[in-house]
């Protein structure tokens, strides 16, 4: 993967940042995604925020070889410290890290978000508190994607301020949309998934200490959900 050749994930993030955007790639890693988007003509300006030095220098060499110094701005900062408020971000990507992690991003920087831009998330695993962040904080879930690559699972939550919205405990675990559209990538998720909670489940019953009955409640009603979602046409 480069610049000029996004991951399959990657290209499915890039699809949903509006033409025209000025976009802040939180966690940027080498960069590819806002210099592909500058070639593409998608966006108009960027800013690659990275907290780690490697990637930040990574990002830096990928923005400086592209000749994209003017129009990417790379930043050392901690989440959305990378955004200042006379970038006029209007949409945020935050890709490739636990949904609790993005969660967690977006409530330390809350004071950074205007409540205009749009969110383009894409968490590797821990969607249902981050969709609870969402609600709670009056954000709209506008789209959603599953796809597998390289045996992984991956999920893709678009976002944006709205009338306040209320999700059914299903709906956070699954996504609103995803039990709409319930897509072949997403019952194959699900049917793999339900295969791994059985399991856990029955590492509990043969676990020589006892598990927290909370514990054993928890994974039996998700199972329930699943067979629920597998089992309705």
């Amino acid at each position: 993967m480069n610049e000029q050749t996004l991951s399959m994930r990657l290209e499915r993030v890039a699809a949903q940042v509006p033409v025209g955007a000025r976009l802040a790639d939180i966690g940027s890693d080498h960069g590819y995604l806002p210099v592909a988007l500058m070639h593409r003509g998608v966006i108009t300006a960027a800013v690659a925020g990275e907290v780690a030095l490697t990637p930040f220098h990574a990002a830096a060499r990928t923005v400086r070889e592209n000749d994209l110094e003017r129009q990417i701005t790379v930043r050392l900062a901690n989440g959305l410290d990378a955004i200042e408020s006379t970038d006029g971000i209007t949409a945020i990507s935050l890709c490739g890290m636990g949904g609790e992690t993005i969660r967690d991003i977006l409530e330390s920087g809350k004071a950074r978000l205007n409540g205009r831009e749009r969110l383009i998330l894409q968490p590797n695993g821990g969607e249902q508190p981050l969709r609870q962040w969402l609600m709670d904080n009056g954000y709209r879930i506008l789209f959603e994607e599953v796809l597998r690559e390289n045996r992984f699972d991956y999920e893709i939550i678009v976002a944006e301020r709205a009338e306040p919205v209320t999700y059914t405990a299903e709906e956070l675990y699954f996504g609103p949309l995803q039990l709409q559209a319930r897509s072949p990538a997403f019952l194959d998720k699900w049917q793999r998934r339900l295969r791994q909670k059985q399991k856990t489940l029955s590492h509990f019953a043969k676990a020589q200490q006892a598990v927290p009955e909370a514990t054993v409640q928890d994974i039996a009603r998700q199972i329930r959900w699943i067979n629920e979602l597998l089992t309705t046409p």
